[in-house]
């Protein structure tokens, strides 16, 4: 189900794209008419941009940006494959434990990369969209833009430790707040909690992300990357260690019948009914 050895692209099947341009690495979420919803294709697709842009040294910091009105609506439900199956539930908990394990593999080396990384964030930045932002070292966003991590409302846990981002951008209580509740905020009560570097008018939105990552281009690469190493080694300090419980406790929920309960209902527009099994 999950391609874990392919290296290509099929043509038409892009969920990101990369222009390289005066230093700057573009990295495009690029299927607007579908909010750039999120699947397992888009994490295998986000692995290898990171690896391109990892050891390209004509790039010097890349600007991630969406085409369309949201930067990322969460999960694409239309992908094909996307749910992981197994024999029984021990076996499919497993599968989806090492599936997980798998996007945390792929997201690392994009949240790794020796490039400082300049989200620009613009419309619905929601579940995975979110969390994707996270992990870019800088985040600027459109006024219009709206956060959430909606996962428990369909029964299942954060996936990929945008809640602990979260937790260590804006402490715990707001990380437990917005995950537990599934809350939206607006872009200013994003950057109060320092969850954003800058909030713009839509309009100036790709100018002032672009104008960020290039400031940061122009300064010297080994200086610049030592930098972002030593801030991240201080920052993400057990941030291993809660991922792959993030993992565990994915694997569990994403093999619930509350999860299964919460994604029909959401399909049917209907409160959940969970029972805690």
């Amino acid at each position: 189900m999950i391609d874990t050895t392919g290296t290509d692209i099929p043509e038409g099947e892009e969920r990101l794209r990369l222009d390289v341009e005066d230093g700057l690495g573009i990295l495009t979420l690029c299927r607007p008419d579908k909010l750039n919803g999120w699947s397992w294709e888009s994490t295998r697709q986000l692995g290898i941009m990171a690896d391109r842009i990892r050891f390209d040294d004509s790039v010097r910091a890349v600007l991630l940006r969406a085409e369309g009105r949201a930067f990322c609506a969460g999960i694409d439900v239309t992908a094909p494959g996307g749910a992981i199956t197994g024999r029984s539930g021990a076996e499919r908990t497993r599968n989806y434990y090492e599936g997980i394990r798998w996007v945390h593999e792929r997201f690392k080396v994009f949240a790794t990369l020796p490039q400082p990384v300049v989200a620009a964030v613009q419309g619905y930045c929601l579940g995975f969209g979110f969390e994707l932002a996270l992990m870019a070292d800088i985040r600027i966003a459109a006024d219009d833009a709206v956060f959430a991590l909606p996962e428990a409302q369909i029964g299942v846990a954060v996936d990929a430790g945008g809640d602990l981002r979260i937790a260590r951008d804006a402490g715990a209580g707001w990380a437990k707040m917005l995950a537990l509740t599934g809350r939206r905020i607006d872009a200013a009560t994003a950057e109060r909690l320092n969850l954003l570097q800058l909030t713009t008018p839509l309009a100036e939105l790709e100018k002032a992300a672009r104008a960020v990552a290039a400031e940061i281009a122009a300064n010297a690469p080994l200086a610049v990357q030592g930098i972002k190493r030593d801030i991240d080694a201080y920052a993400d300090t057990g941030l291993a260690e809660a991922l792959d419980r993030t993992a565990m406790t994915a694997a569990l929920t994403l093999t619930s019948e509350d999860s299964r309960e919460g994604y029909a209902a959401k399909a049917k527009r209907r409160p959940p009914s969970f029972e805690g099994k």
